[in-house]
């Protein structure tokens, strides 16, 4: 049974992939059923919505997902990589294959007909959100379903949805700006083609459907972290409260931060984890992931493919991505986080705090071997309880609460350092200083998992990038250099009769 419902959910995540390659802004999700059987079929068969659901989560992960034949092109990991990137945390430091070269040199994103990452940004989430909308239409949409299974799916639609439209907002705009019009929203399948929305509409629209999916989740227990749950959704809410730079929704934040730490659900790594290679959805400090199997397919086009030494990889070959050389410097000695970058070798040694600085003791194949793994089999991570406890510090310290900012700061720093001695200085900080030690340790923290891009936004930073930058280096960025936004792809707005500009 478990192998038939593998097959069909393969089969949905097919149906999706081809539909949206053969039109870009095609009103219909599918080319095998009209929106109003599927509708019909699924109220005479709920696992229809459910496989269309595992379908969308199969399709985070799938190699050239964006509509491309670019090895940079598989999915959410991608833009992980790409929005660290643009921060500067992570640096392309070496060239080889040309592999996010151009993209590290900040000639891509300025141009609308280049692919990566202006169309595959457009059309992975778009395309989330068109398969979202066939599910929430099928499973009742505002009309709540009367089992707690089809209230889940719901749940889980509106938050993918909402997912969806966060980093859709954050890489095609400069800046929270309410009044400025971004994105076209769409929220029921079939619906021609929409003019942009400003940018509050939008936010209207992901803090609705995530205050619904928590609402609608509150008694799903999901098989594994590959699913949201009602605690995900509440860390993607705290993400865009925090992001709109308001007193009254940074405290919103926090709360929903906290209430996630509160739950229990959820353990902060310790240092052996944080130096244990990443692999497996099933640590407990994870909170959202994908549990990679042979089935998926995913070898060289895929996050591992370009970020671990340890597996088949561009990583192996020269092409390297590591931490800012002056963001690494400024780690404490004794922190354990400082062990995760250096140089790995063939033979499975590791040289610590040696260029490239490569995250090669975070993340990694445990056999150790160069080009081992392939195919890919150890997981994705997309979102962990240390996020929430740093973001609640965050907030906790600019809304001028100093006290607790640093009692959930130090719940961390504990898990990082033998010696209480180490980050004793925490106690003396307040005010400015405060937030800026908050931003550092989140920055080396959550190094190379695609959140550095949304801090910058959020506390509006300009960063500078190292001296192990391929591109740039020296050179300082400001949160709202257009150079790190996105470009509307050229094909939405050829194709897409009222939208005609960008947003920067």
């Amino acid at each position: 049974m478990k192998k038939i419902k593998f097959l069909f959910s393969a089969f949905i995540t097919s149906v999706i992939i081809v539909s949206c390659s053969e039109t870009f802004l095609d009103e219909r999700p599918t080319n095998y059923i009209s929106v109003e059987d599927y509708e019909a079929s699924s109220k005479i068969n709920p696992e229809l919505s459910s496989s269309t659901l595992s379908g969308i989560y199969n399709q985070m992960v799938t190699a050239y997902i964006g509509g491309t034949e670019s090895q940079e092109d598989f999915g959410q990991k991608s833009f992980d990589i790409m929005s660290d990137i643009l921060s500067s945390d992570l640096a392309q430091v070496t060239a080889a294959y040309n592999r996010f070269v151009p993209f590290s040199n900040l000639s891509w994103t300025n141009d609308p007909s280049v692919n990566i990452p202006n169309f595959t940004a457009w059309r992975f989430y778009y395309t989330i959100i068109k398969s979202s909308n066939l599910v929430i239409s099928a499973t009742g949409g505002d009309t709540i379903p009367e089992s707690d299974e089809l209230k889940a799916v719901l749940g889980q639609a509106k938050a993918l949805r909402a997912y969806a439209y966060f980093y859709l907002s954050q890489f095609y705009a400069l800046e929270y700006n309410a009044d400025l019009p971004i994105l076209p929203i769409y929220t029921s399948p079939g619906q021609q083609s929409q003019p942009k929305s400003k940018m509050s509409e939008v936010y209207d629209l992901m803090i609705a459907d995530l205050n619904s999916a928590i609402s609608l989740m509150a008694n799903y227990s999901r098989p594994n972290k590959a699913s949201i749950n009602q605690n995900v959704a509440k860390g993607l809410l705290a993400y865009v409260y925090s992001s709109m730079g308001q007193s009254s929704t940074n405290r919103l934040a926090q709360e929903l931060a906290d209430e996630v730490i509160n739950s229990g659900e959820f353990t902060l790594m310790d240092k052996n984890e944080v130096t244990g290679g990443f692999t497996k959805l099933t640590t407990p400090g994870w909170m959202w992931g994908f549990d990679i199997t042979t089935a998926n397919g995913l070898g060289l086009v895929s996050w591992h493919g370009f970020m671990d030494y340890y597996s088949y990889s561009y990583q192996a070959v020269g092409n390297n991505r590591g931490i800012d050389r002056g963001l690494y410097d400024k780690i404490n000695a004794n922190d354990i986080r400082k062990k995760q970058f250096g140089k790995a070798n063939p033979d499975g040694s590791f040289e610590e705090g040696i260029d490239p600085l490569i995250p090669a003791r975070k993340f990694y194949n445990l056999k150790k071997e160069r080009f081992s793994q392939n195919p890919i089999e150890d997981d994705y991570i997309y979102m962990r309880v240390a996020e929430m406890y740093l973001l609640s510090a965050e907030l906790s310290a600019v809304e001028g609460d100093d006290a607790s900012a640093k009692i959930t700061l130090k719940k961390l720093l504990e898990k990082r350092f033998d010696n209480v001695a180490d980050y004793a200085y925490v106690d003396a900080l307040s005010g400015q200083d405060l937030i800026n030690e908050i931003v550092f340790q989140t920055r080396i923290e959550l190094l190379a998992e695609g959140k550095s891009y949304l801090l910058m936004k959020r506390r509006k930073l300009s960063n500078t990038r190292g001296s192990n930058h391929l591109n740039k280096k020296g050179e300082t960025f400001a949160h709202n250099d257009p150079r790190l936004t996105f470009s509307i792809t050229q094909r939405e707005i050829t194709d897409n009769p009222f939208i005609d500009s960008q947003n920067k």
